[in-house]
């Protein structure tokens, strides 16, 4: 590492990237690490094609009538329970002055030429836009993506080959095997069956052979129960004994995991896919029973891929481009998709920087129904798909009856994304023959829909039919390929005693880390003091023509500057910096994520700079050598907390070898994101063996501001914990919460993530007033080799043969309380710092109290209300294992974190702070 050589303003001046500055502006595009400006692209369209339009104005409006409106005639509904007569009036021919005599170009369409009758061009157009496949693309932004879909779907038919169609048959065939088999093994185990959409497994085979064929490397999925173990086994090569090893009751992990486990629908899968001799890695995350939350995530564990590869606008190749390498899919549920907002938010990231994955190809499985919901209670628009419109991507709607639609659907879905880069969706209308799941009675709330349902055939035997129909297959050939699955499932099922879980984590990029030891560690986090300064100095530095904001030249670089000189007074931003920046230089990215991280929300952070004549950006962390290999990504985040959080905790997922952190702009707003802390950070580790590195940073503390603004909910975390209250805690405990209170400790803590040859969440309880406070600052010498994160800060102040009370406190709330400590001469009275609170710090605290044998009287003191903060997490702890009784000082309990008005807040400061003090003896 020292082994750089020092590096001046001069030199940091003269890195290639400042090259690219006259074209960078910070709200028309920043090009900067992770985000490249998009061109748009529009092509011309020929003056012929134009001119052929003019001369048949009135028959081309019909046909852009059937490209805009044809879906709503369509077929696409496979079970047309509502049996509704498909009249659309912007498709009467009456309307465009024409009749079915005259004569038109067809040249119109693509793919056609010469004249021809209107009838005959309305034969054409009713085939392709109204049958059972349809679209919607008109509301594309872009003439040339609406140009691009209209050519792509008339001028190709995309048939079929026989050889594939035998292969479709026998997968579905597989598929309904595999359900029937279950139903007759597993009567009463609910397992979100694929019958009623066993032609979802037709995009997938499709999608394997497309992929491999445009050299994608890598697929990450991203899936909803529905059809999900069909899939698994029909496809993924899971194998069925390991299904049926898990509703045998047993665990799909080995004992040495010491897994909680998780539900069978949950699963995930990795899977080596070849077709034509080329190969491609499919990832099937785990999902929680919030199935879309599962939706970010897989974008997160995309964009990290495409990280580790270079790919896109991580790549120094300009014509590099996110979905090159690595490819997103996401499978919905119809009801969810529409009911959930975090969808929205999903949706949203989609094109946004730093979030950009090249565009996902989605898949709704459109049941009709949710749980039993009909569709029209269920949404407040047509389509399941229509949120699509909002990011402007177009729609293909398809029947599921016609596998070969479904393949049709998927090629043009794949073409669209491979071509723009950006998000496409397929709605894909099919059924479930027996409700939310196979122990539910549907005809309860749907008797007239379910009555069609338990009537017709099953998506198979119409296929099979279809192939008996061209002599393609015999019925024998159709018994034998259920028949002989069917012996191989029987003989996995028979099998299943001899079963042993196989190690699926720490393996691949996770292969160098280990599960959290049931030990406590201390890990050296120290740099050398030099080398911090040349990082400190470089974090402020700006080419000569770089115009910043005349306060922050004042006050944040001239201050920082100043503070690393004399390397007696760091503050928490410059803490930060030369966090990020050490780990920079040791060769680890670090993504900083969430609203307007930038700047920070208090103005102090300041680590993006922008020209205040020019906008354009500057991120001084990333020019610190010429010689630098690993980037701060500064992604300003939209205004969401579930979806980001979601995406953050993807990109953490999938490498342990970054630091990645996701702020909120408060510490209360991370509860729009409560379904990712629950379902994800908390236990995903304990449900999937899955560790995870994110960082929480949520600004906490009372300050007037109100309700809304002044508490992370720290207890929610604490209460997540699986912390023991009569044993102690090792580092394996699912989630690390801290509250520090110096610059160094939380120096320590980010770099402690990384350097770490395990992964934990960490939720940093983080401050704000402190982040300028004269009394939070520490030297440089607590940032040198050998130093570390203390998990409690011993009190220097106290003689500790005159303490008879030891107050123990956490956060910013120990400045105060020492200050009238000081003011009042106060000395028999300690005051410990608690840093860590999960994992509750034993060891260290028995170490303190041991200073203080006078001591009587143990005191928690917080500013949170009783019912809030950390006081019924600490006080079972401290009690069971340090054997003493410990009191309670702070505000009494609340419905609400905080008070709203200025003369309530000082009279409980008051409180507060004079209660541990004076009162309690």
């Amino acid at each position: 590492m020292i082994g750089f050589a020092k590096v001046g303003v001069r030199q940091l001046r003269k890195c290639k990237e400042y090259r690219a500055y006259k074209r960078l502006k910070y709200h028309s595009g920043v090009g900067v690490f992770g985000h490249r400006p998009r061109k748009v692209d529009e092509a011309d369209i020929p003056e012929n094609v134009f001119k052929k339009r003019y001369d048949n104005c009135r028959a081309y409006e019909l046909v852009n009538a059937y490209r805009a409106y044809g879906h709503l005639k369509a077929s696409i509904d496979n079970v047309d329970y509502k049996n509704e007569i498909r009249k659309v009036k912007e498709l009467k021919l009456t309307r465009y002055g024409l009749s079915l005599e005259d004569t038109v170009d067809l040249g119109l369409l693509y793919g056609f030429d010469g004249k021809q009758s209107t009838k005959f061009l309305i034969e054409h157009l009713e085939k392709i836009y109204c049958g059972p496949i349809s679209y919607e693309f008109s509301h594309l932004e872009t003439e040339t993506e609406r140009e691009w879909f209209a050519q792509r779907i008339e001028g190709s038919s995309d048939p079929v080959q026989n050889e594939r169609r035998l292969e479709i048959l026998k997968e579905l065939l597989h598929s309904q095997a595999w359900d029937k088999f279950l139903s007759v093994k597993y009567p009463t185990v609910k397992r979100y069956c694929g019958e009623g959409a066993e032609s979802l497994l037709t995009f997938f085979s499709t999608l394997f052979g497309l992929t491999t064929s445009e050299g994608v490397q890598q697929v990450v999925l991203g899936m909803a129960h529905r059809g999900k173990l069909n899939v698994l086994t029909g496809l993924l090569k899971c194998p069925p004994m390991k299904i049926f090893h898990k509703f045998n009751g047993k665990p799909e992990f080995p004992p040495e995991a010491n897994a909680a486990c998780d539900i069978s629908t949950h699963l995930s899968a990795s899977a080596d896919i070849t077709v034509n001799n080329k190969t491609v890695r499919f990832s099937l995350l785990n999902n929680p029973s919030h199935l879309e939350a599962a939706n970010p995530v897989s974008m997160g564990k995309t964009r990290s891929k495409q990280l580790q590869l270079n790919e896109g606008d991580y790549s120094t190749d300009k014509s590099s481009r996110f979905g090159d390498k690595v490819l997103n899919v996401q499978i919905h549920g119809d009801a969810a998709f529409t009911g959930q907002g975090i969808n929205q938010e999903t949706l949203m990231l989609s094109q946004a920087p730093h979030f950009d994955v090249g565009g996902s190809l989605h898949v709704v499985v459109n049941n009709q129904v949710g749980f039993t919901l009909p569709a029209e209670r269920g949404r407040s628009c047509r389509y399941v798909t229509d949120l699509a419109k909002a990011i402007s991507v177009p729609v293909i709607h398809v029947n599921a009856d016609y596998p070969e639609l479904v393949v049709k659907a998927t090629n043009i879905a794949f073409e669209y994304q491979r071509r723009f880069r950006k998000d496409v969706f397929i709605d894909y209308n099919c059924f479930r023959r027996w409700g939310h799941n196979e122990v539910d009675d549907p005809t309860f709330t749907n008797p007239l829909l379910y009555k069609l349902i338990h009537n017709r055939k099953s998506i198979p035997d119409l296929y099979a039919d279809k192939l008996l129909a061209d002599n393609l297959v015999t019925e024998k050939d159709i018994n034998e390929i259920s028949s002989e699955y069917t012996k191989y499932l029987q003989s996995q099922f028979e099998a299943v005693n001899s079963y042993t879980p196989e190690v699926t984590y720490y393996q691949e990029q996770w292969a160098g880390m280990r599960a959290a030891p049931n030990a406590v560690e201390i890990w050296d986090t120290g740099v050398n003091t030099e080398l911090l300064k040349q990082i400190g100095f470089a974090s402020v530095s700006t080419p000569s023509d770089f115009k910043v904001h005349s306060h922050l030249a004042k006050t944040h670089i001239r201050n920082r500057l100043n503070k690393l000189s004399n390397g007696k007074e760091i503050d928490w931003a410059t803490a930060e910096a030369l966090a990020f920046g050490s780990l920079l230089m040791e060769g680890r990215h670090v993504r900083l994520s969430g609203e307007d991280v930038g700047r920070g929300t208090f103005s102090h952070r300041h680590v993006m700079l922008v020209d205040q004549e020019t906008e354009k950006i500057h991120i001084p962390l990333n020019h610190i050598h010429e010689e630098q290999k690993r980037y701060l990504e500064v992604v300003n985040s939209i205004l969401s907390e579930e979806a980001v959080l979601g995406f953050e905790y993807g990109m953490a997922y999938d490498s342990p070898d970054n630091l990645c952190i996701w702020e909120a702009q408060f510490g209360d707003f991370y509860n729009g994101a409560q379904i990712i802390v629950d379902t994800y950070i908390a236990s995903g580790e304990a449900k999937w063996v899955r560790s995870n590195g994110l960082v929480m940073l949520l600004p906490h503390g009372y300050d007037g501001a109100g309700p809304e603004h002044s508490s992370c909910r720290m207890e929610r975390f604490l209460q997540l914990t699986d912390s023991s209250e009569t044993t102690p805690d090792p580092e394996a405990v699912c989630m690390h919460v801290v509250n520090p209170t110096t610059p160094a400790q939380y120096f320590h803590l980010l770099r402690r993530q990384v350097v770490r040859n395990y992964r934990k969440p960490l939720v940093v309880v983080a401050p704000k007033l402190l982040l300028r406070h004269a009394d939070a600052i520490s030297p440089l010498s607590d940032f040198a080799p050998g130093t570390h994160f203390k998990p409690v800060i011993g009190d220097t102040a106290a003689e500790p043969l005159k303490v008879k009370r030891v107050i123990l406190v956490s956060g910013k709330h120990y400045y105060e309380l020492h200050r009238e400590r000081m003011k009042s001469k106060i000395e028999d009275v300690a005051i410990l710092r608690v840093e860590a609170l999960c994992p509750f710090p034993l060891h260290a605290l028995q170490k303190e109290l041991e200073r203080y044998p006078n001591a009587r009287v143990f005191i928690w003191s917080q500013e949170e209300h009783r019912n809030m903060g950390a006081w019924t997490f600490i006080k079972p702890r401290f009690e069971n294992l340090l054997g003493r009784k410990l009191k309670y000082s702070g505000r009494a309990e609340a419905a609400m974190p905080a008070v709203g008005t200025a003369t309530l807040h000082r009279v409980e400061v008051d409180h507060v702070l004079r209660d541990p003090l004076y009162n309690i003896k």
